[in-house]
């Protein structure tokens, strides 16, 4: 905005107005969580005044500098590392599902998933562990880097249910699960991968662990713990399915799929 004018609504990437964004002001990016990998990312996630979530895109945007110091992050409390943990998490596991094909990116998914798996619980039960703290700040560092292999159907329905004012990393905790249940058989090479990375047990599904794990880290497996009405989930359904984010996902989804996700996710 400094650089550019106007108001960021204009710059949306769902109306075009990214294309308009060239260089921006200096940016010394430093983040206080290990989860979203925004410090490392070419898009912003913007809540405008009226709700709503706007997102901009374009590689201009990407910091000047990035200081990712895990000493910031040893005071935040079990639920946020837990839930911002989770985000990171999720990053690694969908861009490695991704249709888009790039091979850097997937590999550096993998590792952040890896590390999620092993060294959030962790992090979770000892805030004050030193190298916990730094796996966590590496792996969002990683899942940050690989979303230039775009994500998936989870992130394309926390969207439009984070404009209901609800915490991103939580959410995706609760959707994650059903996704990865929805995909299953389009991503075979991608699961037995990630099965490898969370070390998940033969004859456990996939999508079956990753429940286990969101609770085990004391987080919520259900948007009505969350307060979100079922009234509201056809709308949302529509949006995820328009979400730019959906368009990646290994198996099609339409919005009659995204209700059906949500409601089996309440």
């Amino acid at each position: 905005m400094a650089s550019h004018g106007g108001q960021l609504a204009d710059y949306n990437v769902k109306t075009g107005g990214s294309e308009k964004i060239g260089k921006v002001a200096p940016q010394i990016a430093i983040p206080t969580a290990a989860g979203t990998g925004a410090e490392v990312g070419r898009a912003c996630v913007m809540s405008l005044l009226d709700g709503s979530k706007c997102v901009a895109v374009n590689l201009n945007m990407v910091a000047d500098v990035v200081i990712c110091d895990p000493e910031l992050t040893l005071s935040l409390p079990p639920r946020l590392t837990a839930a911002t943990g989770i985000d990171a998490m999720s990053h690694g596991v969908e861009t490695y599902c991704s249709t888009w094909d790039n091979p850097p990116a997937a590999a550096i998914g993998l590792d952040a998933v890896r590390r999620s798996a092993k060294w959030l619980p962790i992090a979770v039960e000892d805030g004050s562990n030193r190298q916990a703290r730094w796996e966590m700040m590496m792996a969002a560092l990683m899942g940050g880097m690989s979303l230039q292999k775009a994500l998936g159907g989870a992130h394309a329905m926390a969207t439009p249910l984070g404009e209901l004012h609800l915490h991103h990393g939580t959410l995706i905790g609760i959707l994650l699960p059903h996704i990865l249940r929805f995909n299953k058989g389009h991503a075979d090479a991608a699961y037995a991968d990630l099965r490898d990375a969370m070390n998940v047990p033969a004859g456990q599904e996939l999508h079956d662990w990753m429940t286990g794990f969101v609770s085990s880290l004391g987080l919520p497996t259900g948007l009505a713990e969350l307060g979100v009405d079922e009234a509201a989930l056809p709308t949302i359904a529509e949006k995820a399915a328009l979400d730019h984010l959906s368009a990646s996902n290994p198996r099609p989804a339409q919005a009659a799929d995204y209700l059906t996700l949500l409601k089996q996710a309440m």
